[in-house]
This record gives structure tokens, sequence and C-alpha cells, in this order.
């Protein structure tokens, strides 16, 4: 019986097969469908240059983050792209973890608590060559403001010796936001079918000499929250109000 959770397995993911199937419905499908719900704005594609691996530090708005994400992204690193997925979100059905490992090449991440295997199987798929897109915020943002970051991204790209491109999502709350969104003033929205979406990724960033991950995953933030203020023109964002 195929257990779930962080047992479930993904290497299959991996080879060449579902790499072929995947490669077909996000070219196909995941990719066209996702521009045809928005006016897609792709900027900074420039950094995404060199030797890789990549971890990609994304805020996370909405379900529709990933699509979009990787519908930006040039297909040479898309094709080599692992999504950090919540383990208890899309690992405790079959159903539904088969197709995020089948269509995203996911992998379990557990974000209410340190997970040592959850932390070895990013990093071994790092060292093999693999880009990351993570959430470091551990989930939708509740309010629609940028929440804390976890240490992870910074912790992974420390120990693969990866650089972190920073990476922002604008408008994608107006996308099926009652569907996708968590925050209240996406799911109080009108269910809209297209909206204008922004994707921008920064440039490279690695961990410095003597700074300590707090210090790095800080700088993360603090490259996506300059991202999101460029983005949208809104001067306050990643602040909450009191």
């Amino acid at each position: 019986m195929v257990q779930l959770g962080m047992d479930y397995p993904t290497q299959w993911s991996r080879r060449s097969p579902a790499r072929y199937v995947r490669d077909g419905v996000q070219s196909l499908f995941i990719a066209p469908v996702s521009r045809s719900f928005t006016s897609l704005d792709v900027r900074g594609s420039q950094h995404l240059v060199g030797e890789g691996p990549f971890v990609l530090a994304s805020n996370h708005i909405s379900h529709l983050d990933t699509p979009i994400v990787l519908a930006a992204l040039p297909s040479r690193i898309r094709r080599h792209t692992v999504v950090a997925a919540a383990l208890d979100t899309f690992f405790e059905q079959r159903s539904k973890a088969f197709m995020a490992v089948l269509f995203f090449n996911a992998i379990p991440i557990d974000r209410h608590k340190i997970n040592r295997r959850s932390g070895e199987d990013a990093l071994a798929l790092l060292n093999d060559g693999w880009t990351l897109l993570i959430y470091p915020e551990g989930g939708r943002s509740p309010d629609g403001w940028l929440q804390d970051f976890k240490g992870g991204a910074a912790y992974l790209a420390d120990r693969a010796s990866a650089k972190v491109i920073p990476t922002y999502i604008d408008g994608i709350g107006g996308v099926l936001g009652p569907r996708y969104a968590k925050a209240p003033q996406y799911k109080a929205q009108k269910l809209r079918f297209r909206h204008h979406v922004a994707v921008a990724f920064g440039e490279p960033l690695a961990i410095e000499e003597g700074e300590n991950l707090r210090r790095f995953s800080a700088r993360i933030e603090d490259a996506v929250v300059a991202l999101g203020r460029d983005v949208s023109g809104d001067p306050t964002y990643g602040k909450q109000p009191a």
C-alpha cells in the first residue's frame, strides 16, 4: 500500500516517463491556461542565468502561485524545478498527492515543525542540480500582507551552495480569489477569471562570509519586500498594519 505524508514516494516523478508527461502537461496545458487567466508580466528573467541550482523564495497568496511561477520560468529551468508543497495540504489524499507530484514535481515539506527528513530530501535534490521553489512564509498569507520568513530557504541555500532568487508575485489574489486565496479581501471578491499578474525575479543572493542564517533569511525577506514595493507601487508593502 502506498503511504502518504512524508512517506509518499516522489522519486518516480524525476524519471524520464513522468518528466515527459509533466513537460507536456505544463507546456501544453498548465502554462497556456495560467496565461489565459492573466495578462502575465514577467520581470527579471535576466537573473535566471548561470550555474544552478537556484532556490526560488517567493511570497505566497494563492494556490495558483505555483502554476503561475512555473509559467513565468524559462523552460530550461521549469523542466528541472521541484516544488516544496505543504505536507498537510497536498499529501494527505492519494489522488491529490499523485497530481501534485506528477504535474508539479512536488515534494512534501512539514511546515509546522522542524522535520529533518524534509530538509534532507530537499537538500539532496539541490545537490543533484534541481532548482527548488519554496514559500518561506510557510503557507498562504492569511491577511494579504507578507508574513515573517522561516529559515528553510536560507538553510538549504547555504548547505547546497545555491543562489537564492527572490521572487514576488503580484495580483494573483484577484484570479479566482474566493477559491484559491486565503486572505479575506480575496475571499470576498467576486469570482474573476482574468486579472493582471506580474512575476518578478530579483538578483541572486548568496550567504556572505561571517553571515549567520538568521541574517541571511532576513536579507532574503528584505529582497522580496523590495521587489513587492517596486512591482506593486505600494511603498508600504511588507509592513503589517498595527
